[in-house]
């Protein structure tokens, strides 16, 4: 039998999702993913709470992130996102310009319209 474990919270009764860790000795708050066993001296928290979780007055939060959820996109992946977009924006005829064929249908059966593509089926 599986145990849930609890928000900490007082009057608070939902499953905890991360655990809150104080570092005295850096005046830090760190919460991070729901430890694997509950610790003494550690609090686990609901999501909520732990949304919400504020540091005392001169301390810090760290936030730890257990790297299942999604990440933000990087500066890297951000400039190849807008070099394809402006690539696909390019009129047919500037395409060659920039190293492409030149042709508005490419040997695939796509038509290209804008940014827009229009793939064709095999049968038609």
């Amino acid at each position: 039998m599986s145990l849930v474990r609890r928000c900490s919270r007082t009057a608070c009764g939902r499953p905890a999702v991360a655990t809150l860790t104080y570092v005295y000795a850096d005046s830090t708050a760190v919460l991070g993913p729901l430890a694997t066993y509950a610790e003494p001296h550690c609090y686990d928290l609901c999501a909520e709470h732990s949304e919400r979780l504020t540091a005392p007055r001169g301390w810090d939060v760290v936030r730890l992130s257990d790297g299942s959820g999604p990440s933000r996109p990087s500066g890297d992946d951000l400039e190849a996102l807008a070099n394809a977009v402006r690539e696909a924006a390019r009129p047919p005829g500037r395409a060659a310009e920039a190293g492409g064929s030149g042709q508005g249908r490419p040997a695939t059966g796509e038509t290209r319209r804008g940014h827009l593509r229009v793939l064709r089926s095999p049968d038609s």
